[in-house]
């Protein structure tokens, strides 16, 4: 009897319960959204695709087409060379932390360990930062995670 209660309440509620995936994982819906070519160029590059497909979960503060176009002339050229494939893996994976880090498990002054080895810092005060970067746009949900969008490429210490 205890069994059988206990199998219609858990089914019942992983009914009710919404599903956190999206349809697409984290490299899918960067490409739909259409304004993180650049990014997912590097990815590319970096031979990172198949890991931001891999199971996850996985947040990813990604920087825009701008951001990295706001930085200074010739560095995303230079960081795509074969030969610079280490630092733009190091880059890439400053952006990445382990697990679905939602919005609303933020808190000012947080630091959070990233897949490069490196913490980024957060801020929540006056508006969301990753360390220096805005975050522009939050909680975009993904099949393995979750993507924050924002508005500056985070540097990690070299």
């Amino acid at each position: 009897m205890i069994r059988r209660t206990f199998m219609a309440l858990a089914a019942s509620t992983a009914l009710a319960l919404p599903a956190f995936a999206a349809d697409k994982d984290i490299v899918d819906t960067a490409v739909d959204a259409g304004t993180f070519t650049t990014l997912v160029a590097a990815a590319e590059a970096a031979g990172l695709v198949d890991t931001l497909r891999g199971d996850g979960p996985l947040t990813v503060f990604a920087p825009t087409d701008e951001a990295f176009a706001a930085l200074p002339d010739g560095t995303v050229d230079d960081l795509l060379k074969p030969e610079n494939k280490d630092k733009l893996s190091a880059i890439l994976t400053y952006h990445v932390v382990p697990g679905a880090v939602m919005s609303g498990d933020l808190s000012d002054g947080m630091t959070a360990a990233t897949v490069e080895g490196s913490d980024v810092t957060i801020k929540t005060e006056g508006g969301v930062m990753v360390n220096e970067a805005n975050v522009t746009n939050a909680d975009i949900e993904a099949s393995n995670g979750v993507i924050h969008v924002i508005d500056s490429v985070l540097m990690p210490s070299m």
